[in-house]
Order: structure tokens, then sequence, then C-alpha cells
């Protein structure tokens, strides 16, 4: 069983995380469509907390002896996932960002061949 004043530091830490996950939200500095992960994983932390009992389970289904362990290899767990998702995001936008380079590097070209044809005209 995890000791009541872990308990409350992890009650006090899931609203602190809370509070600043909306207060980026609300400064439009996070996107909603990427809070959601980070929504999702401060209400798992928030249920472990108020139900310790599901940390024992945890623990003893993974076979690991302190419940603080599983806690650490469940925080573990949740920041990979979170990891993996933003790796997948700056992937799909560092794609998107060389193709626009591309269409920009292409347009920039014919711009500069009208306007020698322009000149050429003259």
């Amino acid at each position: 069983m995890i000791s009541t004043t872990l308990r409350i530091a992890m009650l006090l830490a899931v609203a602190l995380y809370f509070v600043l996950v909306f207060y980026l939200l609300k400064r439009k500095s996070l996107n909603l469509k990427y809070t959601l992960l980070w929504l999702l994983s401060g209400v798992i932390m928030l249920v472990l907390a108020i139900f310790p009992q599901i940390l024992n389970y945890f623990a003893n289904l993974v076979g690991i002896y302190e419940p603080t362990n599983a806690l650490f290899s469940i925080i573990c767990f949740c920041i990979i996932i979170i990891l993996m998702s933003l790796t997948a995001i700056v992937s799909k936008l560092n794609e998107k960002s060389k193709r626009l380079i591309q269409q920009l590097a292409l347009l920039e070209k014919r711009v500069r061949e009208l306007e020698e044809g322009v000149e050429k005209e003259r």
C-alpha cells in the first residue's frame, strides 16, 4: 500500500499538472488535439492517486514488489507513449514542410522564368 503522504503528494502534483495543461491550452500554447493525450495521462495519475488499490493490483499482476515502483513504471509508460506520439507529429510536420519548400522552390523558378520571358519581349 502506498503511504498517505505519497497519495497527497500525487493529488497535489496531478492538480498542478491539470492547472498547467489548462493554462497552456487557454493561452493557445497547446493544440486541443495534442492536449488530449496529456489529459489522458493526467486522468490515469488521478485515478491511481484516488484508488491506490489499482496500483497494488497492477504491481501484483506484473510481479513488482512495491506499489511505488509500479507507479514509477506507469509514469514511464505514459511518458514513452507521449514521446512516441510527439515524434509521429514532428515527423508528419517535417514531411509537410519539406513538400511546401519544394513547392515554393518550383513556384519561384516558374516566376523567374515568366519574368525573364516578359523582359525578353520588351
